[in-house]
């Protein structure tokens, strides 16, 4: 992994989390005043590195809100400038990884949703509603 820029991004990107982001909460915060009842970063799969940032294990249906960094979103990837080729090459990991997931967890059965952090909460507290009936 390079050295980052300066103590200013090693910060940062040290604070970055992976679960319980702003959208993740608002999207978990819906659903239960709606009366549903799901897991929080689980394993859906047992043998599988994946964990769903909403779950519902009777539904099998697993939820990820993807950063749009992380991820790779269409409208708002950006690519670093400094260590660009690295960049490069780790988000694209993480992409491949991401639909290696979908297809391993469709195979056994469960329901995959991806939303981008920047879908308003109630548009996706919506799809999953739609999803789960």
């Amino acid at each position: 992994m390079p050295e980052p820029l300066d103590e200013v991004t090693r910060s940062r990107m040290r604070a970055q989390g992976r679960r319980d982001t702003k959208p993740e909460i608002a999207i978990r915060r819906g659903l239960h005043a709606l009366g549903y009842r799901f897991r929080v970063d689980y394993r859906p799969a047992p043998d599988l590195r994946c964990r769903g940032d909403i779950v519902f294990t009777k539904r099998r249906l697993v939820l990820f809100v993807d950063g749009c960094f992380w991820h790779g979103c269409p409208e708002h990837a950006t690519s670093p400038k400094n260590n660009a080729e690295w960049w490069r090459a780790k988000l694209d990991a993480n992409m491949a990884r991401d639909r290696r997931a979908d297809v391993a967890l469709e195979e056994r059965g469960w329901t995959v949703l991806r939303i981008w952090e920047h879908v308003p909460p109630c548009d996706a507290i919506s799809l999953v509603v739609d999803a789960l009936t």
